[in-house]
């Protein structure tokens, strides 16, 4: 065997292999790589996701450390937000209103408590369309980081 035939050999060999790992059923080297290609950029998008989760969870345990607890369910139109931290936060309230607005979400009904702790229940609608492509899981992030945020910040001792 020549080493020109070796060499392609392991082209080959190396293009099933790709072939393989991206789960392609292509057959030319072209649409290999082409099917390859698109797989490194579905591997990339879902390690941003992956990294953005992180980053919410460090924001709201090592960066947060106020027991806290943000649930966000999906409404007909909107969402119902609870968010309860063990700790009244001066200025907490109006963060999160700033995130709802930048999400394009109205509050249509709230009850805000900020005595002894926060709590707030509301039900953020879409505002004039502008939040449709948002889901719960958006705005929940949204909300843990405004949390995150505000801890930095506004928190007072």
């Amino acid at each position: 065997m020549s080493s020109r035939d070796r060499k392609k050999a392991a082209v080959y060999q190396k293009l099933q292999q790709l072939r393989s790992v991206a789960n392609s059923s292509a057959v030319n080297k072209t649409s290999i790589i082409v099917d390859a290609s698109r797989y490194i950029e579905e591997l990339k998008e879902k390690v941003d996701k992956l990294n953005q989760e992180i980053e919410t969870s460090q924001i709201s345990t090592s960066q947060n450390p106020l027991p806290m607890q943000v649930t966000v369910e999906t409404l007909e139109k909107g969402f119902l937000i609870n968010v309860f931290l063990e700790k009244n936060c001066p200025g907490l309230l109006v963060s999160i209103l700033e995130t709802f607005e930048e999400l394009g979400l109205d509050v249509l009904d709230a009850r805000v408590s900020c005595e002894d702790n926060f709590q707030l229940e509301a039900i953020g609608g879409e505002n004039q369309g502008n939040a449709e492509g948002i889901d719960s899981q958006m705005v929940k992030q949204a909300v843990l980081q405004a949390i995150g945020k505000w801890s930095k910040t506004g928190e007072q001792d």
